[in-house]
């Protein structure tokens, strides 16, 4: 793949590891909000993870849930209100903002959008060509097929990672290593996999991120960042197996661990 503005990270002409603060920072609980992004710029972030949902008559919101409950207390659906009923509702005391809010307002700021549902997928494709974002924003989904529609949309390239589907490709041909050259075609339209470091399978824990993994990422040029690590051994142990981005909750502790490998502040 090219190479993509969005993932570069060169500090002192030498290229370091990407921290992304989850949702923003948000220990008090609102996530994905303005001042959870807020906080994460503050601490010296250069990268954020954000979700996005498309309102019934199409304006796109940084929120993670297809339902409001959890982060706001309130009932409702934003795929059926309207976006003048999603902007009544509050996140702690802010307003859940826009996409296009977000950007605007952090020009400098690079953001992990994962798409949620395929009413997301014009809208988004939109904002970003309206904007000319593209070399600031990754486009993720746990569907390729999502994904993949964002980027047909777009009037030039943008990062992207791989769904659910084609990250269990790559981790196939990672033990096969005979898989590796089909593999390799299928991810042609990838820059990076976006992964826990296991994922449950039938009951059982399958890792995901190995030594062997990583490695073949690398060699074919793919960044692997992982999600959501949280604690500062854990964070230490993957930076050193080669993981190329931690995403977490806990983006205090992530700039500390980072501040320890001369990669902080990254904004």
């Amino acid at each position: 793949m090219p190479d993509r503005p969005y993932l570069a990270n060169v500090i002192g002409g030498v290229a370091r590891p990407k921290g992304l603060a989850h949702r923003g920072y948000a220990p008090d609980g609102a996530e994905n909000s303005l001042a959870a992004v807020q906080a994460a710029v503050d601490l010296g972030c250069g990268w954020v993870e954000t979700d996005v949902q498309a309102s019934a008559d199409g304006e796109l919101f940084v929120f993670h849930d297809d339902t409001l409950e959890r982060v706001t207390g309130t009932t409702g659906r934003i795929s059926t209100m309207t976006a003048a009923a999603v902007r009544a509702v509050r996140i702690g005391t802010d307003p859940i903002p826009t996409l296009a809010e977000v950007l605007e307002r952090f020009p400098d700021l690079r953001l992990n959008i994962d798409v949620k549902s395929r009413v997301g997928v014009a809208p988004l494709a939109a904002v970003i060509d309206r904007l000319g974002a593209h070399d600031r924003v990754l486009v993720a989904s746990f569907s390729d097929r999502r994904r993949r529609a964002v980027l047909r949309r777009l009037s030039r390239p943008a990062a992207t990672s791989a769904g659910t589907a084609l990250t269990a490709v790559w981790v196939l041909a990672s033990v096969l290593p005979l898989l590796a050259p089909a593999a390799r075609r299928l991810l042609r339209d990838v820059d990076a996999f976006q992964v826990p470091e296991r994922q449950r399978m039938l009951g059982v824990a399958v890792p995901v991120v190995t030594a062997r993994s990583v490695a073949l990422a690398h060699r074919w040029g793919l960044e692997v960042h992982v999600w959501t690590i949280n604690d500062a051994d854990a964070m230490r142990r993957l930076l050193d197996a080669g993981a190329d981005g931690i995403v977490s909750d806990r983006a205090d502790v992530l700039a500390a661990v980072l501040t320890e490998r001369g990669a902080w502040p990254q904004a």
